[in-house]
């Protein structure tokens, strides 16, 4: 039986690549791509999939009612990818995070409710959780978000749980850890340090460099939000973590080392505000549904920084030309560098 799924944010980089897994791990599906290409979405990211006669993207803006209503017509199925995400730009302009991790979540749950959508999934954050000093977080753990963007994430993901205990919108709500992998726009750590050190460029690593990130493979977290959409239970809460807990410099010696960069280029600078030490999720309740991470740290670093090598053509632009990504740059490390 053929499906058709929504994919929200289908041109960022978590969206993309999980449009890209559904079109190959599902034959029968169809794919909607609704994005409204803010400087991170790129349709550069599914040039390769763009003519599929099973995939279709309808450019818009998850907080218009119409758009959504539109794109969501004949969907059994969603998966909320839509957001901003980035701490950093969190804390030079909360607004943008209001509308679209709270108010776009709010259209997308009141038309999943008037249409019956088999089943949403709202892609919420393990930074909901805030700092975690020693064990880590389950599912039933207290949510204490401590930067704008982790409480616009917090407040999505309350909201689509409240449209399941109101209403019985069928919602799985998931908390991944972090992200990396190809095609992800260079202004988190792991793409922005992979291309400066291509170019010789300072690698700015706030405070001393030991907080911690669990790190998760951009396609082991498309492989699990593929199965809780299969196999999840509705209102519940899936944590989904890679398992491979690594301090920042860490991570920035390992980058160094692939690319034969000397570790000189690393500069310390001031902290971020509210820079949470820790983050470390429990995710064994995804895993008594039968999902692994299939990805190890070590392999997966190693083939994102060879991609990032192979593909100056899809980053050059956006760092040399795009004048979002200059001003932002230079509004939170400008000053740092000096």
């Amino acid at each position: 039986m053929t499906s058709r799924i929504l994919i929200t944010g289908g041109c960022g980089f978590i969206g993309s690549n999980f449009v890209r897994f559904v079109l190959a791990e599902r034959p029968d599906w169809e794919v909607v791509n609704l994005d409204k290409l803010t400087y991170a979405g790129r349709l550069e990211n599914l040039r390769d999939v763009e003519h599929d006669p099973r995939y279709r993207f309808v450019r818009g803006d998850i907080c218009d009612p119409e758009v959504v209503r539109a794109a969501m017509a004949g969907c059994q199925l969603a998966v909320n990818f839509a957001a901003e995400t980035h701490v950093d730009r969190s804390l030079l302009g909360v607004g943008h995070f209001i509308d679209t991790d709270i108010k776009g979540v709010l259209v997308l749950l009141e038309e999943a409710r008037r249409v019956g959508l088999e089943r949403l999934v709202q892609i919420s954050t393990d930074e909901v959780y805030g700092s975690i000093g020693e064990g880590s977080f389950t599912e039933e753990s207290v949510l204490n978000p401590r930067n704008p963007y982790a409480a616009s994430k917090a407040g999505g993901d309350r909201l689509a749980f409240a449209f399941w205990a109101t209403y019985k919108v069928p919602v799985v709500i998931t908390r991944a850890s972090n992200n990396y992998g190809p095609c992800q726009y260079p202004e988190k750590l792991i793409p922005l340090f992979v291309t400066n050190a291509l170019r010789d460029e300072p690698l700015p690593l706030y405070g001393d460099g030991r907080n911690v990130r669990d790190w998760l493979h951009v396609l082991d977290h498309c492989r699990a939000v593929l199965h809780l959409l299969e196999y999840g239970v509705d209102g519940e809460v899936y944590n989904i973590a890679g398992g491979n807990e690594r301090e920042n410099i860490s991570v920035t010696r390992e980058v160094l080392r692939l690319l034969g960069k000397p570790e000189s280029l690393i500069r310390p600078v001031a902290d971020r505000v509210g820079h949470d030490r820790r983050y470390s999720l429990d995710a064994s309740k995804l895993r008594a549904l039968g999902w692994r991470p299939q990805v190890p740290f070590e392999r997966g670093l190693a083939e994102t920084v060879r991609w990032y090598a192979d593909n100056d053509a899809w980053w050059r632009p956006i760092k040399d030309h795009d004048g979002e990504f200059r001003r932002y740059y230079q509004e939170q490390y400008g000053q740092r560098l000096s």
